[in-house]
């Protein structure tokens, strides 16, 4: 099946299942907060592994306390698609076991 873009209504209506996440542009991004740089850390390891699994990959970088995330679709243009929001949603649910806010 092709990945089509998500019009800004379908991302709207799906963002509301996702707490901080944005779109900004034709990106989704979300930063998180974590206790210490080793936790962070710890955080982009497990969404490598997950990106990996989903062969889907956003850019990931991580900072002193924090990671952030900003994912689109290069092969549909740059656009966001289902993908991103299935990365987004693997993302969210293993965040708190890092401790992320």
């Amino acid at each position: 099946m092709a990945v089509e873009p998500l019009s800004q209504h379908e991302i709207e209506d799906r963002l509301t299942e996702l707490p901080g996440w944005t779109a900004d542009g034709d990106r989704l991004t979300r930063t998180y907060r974590l206790g210490s740089h080793f936790a962070a850390a710890a955080l982009v390891v497990h969404v490598a592994r997950v990106q990996d699994e989903l062969d889907h990959h956003s850019d990931l970088t991580l900072g002193y306390r924090t990671v952030s995330l900003t994912v689109n679709t290069h092969s549909v243009g740059g656009k966001v698609t289902a993908k991103d929001f299935e990365l987004a949603t693997r993302v969210e649910a293993l965040a708190p076991a890092h401790g992320a806010q």
